[in-house]
């Protein structure tokens, strides 16, 4: 659940500099890939990896879990919550599909490993995951800002902040984006689907495995304005990544600092002011 930027705030002096500073991680991560690929080395080095242990009866059933506690959490809070709820309800409701997902894979055979929760070590995965938000960041905000003049985004979180700024608040929007959004959508998109995808159609890049689960990945934002449009691109970066390691780590964390970035445009935003 990635969170779109709000129109930057009005401060022309932190704007140049965020910019300028998005701009150079874009050109020097990009120059990196240009030298590798030049070079005939991969853009990423594979680590080795197995095969998943579940199969499509496993991927529905997970789906289906997702289904029935979104039903239950939307019966619990009723139609038309308020946004505080809503935000609460989302977060209730990742944490614990994320659980049951995980719970049902263990009991198939499933390792964390198998799960894609196996490292090289936080300083590579951090590495990682810092170089692809250098490479997404700039691109990907800036469309976001083009699509937003077209249809608005809408977003609990931004409604959210909209109305309250306080310490809890503050929390709730961190636990709910940065922290269980990423490592749960993760999960289902780039592990789940995706490797299973991979196992299905064996091809050595794993190129449409990685197109449909990042298009899985965007179409799960629809209703979000036109969001779905740039997240299908940081799927396909955030796919690659998973295929290149057999990892979800760096994925989650890129994810996290991405939607980090997100939600501090939001509250650097000031809030607006309510009509007299």
């Amino acid at each position: 659940m990635p969170v779109e930027s709000s129109p930057p705030p009005d401060s022309p002096a932190w704007l140049v500099w965020a910019t300028a500073l998005a701009a150079a991680a874009f050109l020097a991560v990009a120059t990196v890939i240009l030298r590798r690929l030049r070079r005939g080395e991969p853009v990423i080095e594979r680590r080795p990896q197995r095969p998943v242990p579940w199969d499509g009866g496993d991927v529905v059933v997970v789906i289906g879990l997702t289904i029935a506690i979104a039903a239950l959490v939307g019966g619990m809070i009723g139609k038309d919550p308020a946004v505080d709820r809503s935000l609460t309800a989302a977060l209730g409701l990742t944490s614990v599909s994320g659980m049951a997902a995980i719970g049902w894979l263990v009991l198939r055979g499933a390792t964390g490993a198998d799960l894609g929760f196996a490292s090289a070590g936080m300083v590579p995965d951090l590495r990682l995951a810092t170089a692809g938000l250098g490479l997404v960041l700039m691109p990907l905000l800036a469309l976001a800002s083009v699509l937003n003049q077209l249809v608005p985004y809408k977003h609990d979180v931004v409604e959210f902040l909209a109305l309250r700024r306080d310490p809890l608040a503050v929390s709730l929007v961190i636990a709910t984006a940065v922290i269980a959004a990423p490592l749960v959508e993760e999960l289902f998109f780039r592990r789940i689907l995706q490797a299973w995808l991979e196992k299905v159609v064996p091809e050595a890049d794993g190129a449409l495995a990685i197109t449909v689960s990042a298009a899985a990945f965007a179409l799960a934002h629809q209703g979000q304005g036109l969001a779905f449009v740039p997240l299908f691109p940081l799927g396909l970066v955030l796919g690659f990544i998973a295929r290149r390691t057999g990892s979800i780590v760096p994925c989650i964390l890129l994810h996290a600092l991405f939607n980090a970035v997100s939600v501090g445009l939001l509250l650097a935003a000031p809030p607006p002011v309510a009509a007299g």
